[in-house]
């Protein structure tokens, strides 16, 4: 009888270091995000750079958590709600660093987009959609924390607006294709790009949905609202780019 709340109180320290920790990846993500979106503006090369060198911090992040989950899982034996908490933290992070490697596929093309001639508010747009999936991030990242299921909720349904934007990037850079040749190859890599940036909306999604998750017991059954009704010229593949 008296182990139990010892027992309790020891994944209790655990788990609070193992959040800890995932809350630190996340800060990185954030970074990674908002880094890459100003060096693709910016034509900063040396800022897409330090994006790139950056993801290993994240990944292995996401190992030292799935490591810490497994030891936890194993030792404290936790049941239940407790259980729940635990298997949402490897989700999230996994999530996270897959969020991670679109920022790190941006920085590359960043590189690549730098030798070409610039298309006009082509980066203005881009950079909109990665401010809203970064705010989409931090608010899914504070429901997590604070177990708030109206905030994950509207974090879910916000990712029709990054579709939407997608959507808009899409017609945008057909446009400048069309009108100028010279476009082509610049559009193709911009919208690798977009593609990228609705990519990680869909898994900030996920961490929202995970929130919901630990809040309810329950995944959300509905399915939740999406605006891609263009014709996609990438898909997840653009990761391995």
């Amino acid at each position: 009888m008296n182990d139990k709340p010892h027992i309790a109180s020891a994944f209790d320290r655990d788990l609070e270091a193992i959040q800890a920790k995932l809350m630190r990846m996340g800060g990185c993500v954030e970074n990674a995000i908002r880094n890459s979106a100003n060096a693709l503006r910016s034509r900063d090369l040396e800022l897409a750079d330090q994006v790139r060198e950056d993801d290993r911090k994240i990944d292995e992040l996401e190992a030292e958590i799935n490591e810490d989950c497994a030891r936890l899982v194993a030792l404290r034996q936790p049941v239940s709600s407790d259980l729940r908490l635990a298997l949402s933290v490897m989700k999230i992070a996994g999530n996270l660093e897959r969020v991670g490697d679109y920022a790190k596929n941006m920085a590359k093309r960043t590189n690549l987009l730098a030798q070409m001639m610039p298309v006009n508010g082509a980066t203005g747009s881009l950079q909109r959609m990665a401010n809203e999936v970064l705010a989409m991030l931090s608010d899914a990242l504070d429901a997590y924390i604070r177990h708030d299921q109206p905030l994950a909720e509207k974090v879910r349904h916000r990712d029709l607006e990054v579709d939407q934007m997608y959507n808009a990037i899409f017609r945008e850079f057909l446009t400048f294709m069309m009108e100028d040749p010279r476009n082509i190859s610049a559009c193709m890599h911009l919208h690798f790009i977009a593609k990228n940036i609705e990519r990680m909306g869909d898994h900030v999604t996920s961490i929202a949905e995970q929130a919901i998750y630990l809040v309810s017991g329950e995944m959300p059954s509905e399915d939740r609202p999406k605006a891609n009704a263009t014709m996609d010229m990438a898909d997840d593949a653009v990761i391995g780019d």
